[in-house]
């Protein structure tokens, strides 16, 4: 598990923006923590490293906003409004996992069951402007992540 915190919403975004630097087609980010935990914050930073120019806003209300315009489009969900994993299939929402984007779900834990085994997984906790992330993720993911926090500014956790 790699752990660090940021210390503003900034930082959080730069973060979001050098981890898209190295994301890839297919890649999918699993995202949890409370309200105004800095989740939509986070994508946005990813949406503008991949290349949008879109403005991001949590899709509460459709469960998913596509942004184009970038590298690669950006699938962003918000599942806290489904009752569980069965909602989310039975809209065919899994058909996004294998189209040419890169996936960002908030609220991921309602569906956890349904992510494909190599998902970046990040739970941020944290308030003021201080965020606290624990990531867990495959090897590969680790060097994306690692390189993210040093070149953000972010700080370590041990």
């Amino acid at each position: 598990m790699i752990k660090f915190k940021t210390t503003s919403p900034e930082q959080t975004e730069k973060f979001g923006y050098e981890l898209a630097t190295s994301l890839c087609a297919g890649d999918v980010i699993a995202l949890t923590g409370d309200l105004g935990a800095g989740k939509t914050c986070l994508t946005r930073g990813i949406a503008k490293g991949l290349g949008s120019t879109s403005h991001v806003s949590s899709p509460t209300f459709t469960i998913v906003n596509e942004y184009e315009g970038g590298r690669l489009l950006l699938f962003h969900f918000d599942t806290y409004r489904l009752s569980g994993p069965d909602d989310f299939l039975m809209s065919g929402l899994d058909e996004y996992f294998f189209r040419d984007g890169v996936c960002v779900i908030e609220w991921s834990d309602i569906i956890e069951e349904l992510l494909p085994q190599d998902t970046i997984k990040m739970t941020i906790r944290g308030d003021g402007n201080t965020r606290v992330f624990e990531c867990e993720a495959g090897e590969k993911y680790n060097g994306y992540i690692e390189k993210a926090v040093a070149i953000s500014g972010a700080e370590k956790e041990e």
